[in-house]
């Protein structure tokens, strides 16, 4: 993957879009730290709805709030 700078990157834009049609990936910096990713559509990665709603509630059986109301914390945050 090629590192290439901000400025760079803006001034050369449409060359690096059609690099990344093609299949190429290209990372941006900012005074080498990089910010942003381009790469092709089908390299994102779609996560199953599914999987989402099993990983919420399992974090949902994790949390417990130890017998408090929601209308006591919202009263507790206010003082």
């Amino acid at each position: 993957m090629e590192t290439i700078g901000a400025y760079e990157a803006k001034t050369h834009l449409p060359k690096l879009l059609e690099r990344v049609s093609k299949g190429e990936r290209i990372t941006i910096t900012r005074h080498g730290v990089p910010v942003a990713l381009l790469l092709p559509p089908d390299c994102q990665q779609r996560t199953n709805p599914a999987k989402i709603i099993d990983e919420l509630r399992n974090f949902r059986k994790q949390i417990r709030l130890d017998g408090l109301s929601l209308k006591e914390m919202i009263e507790e945050g206010r003082r």
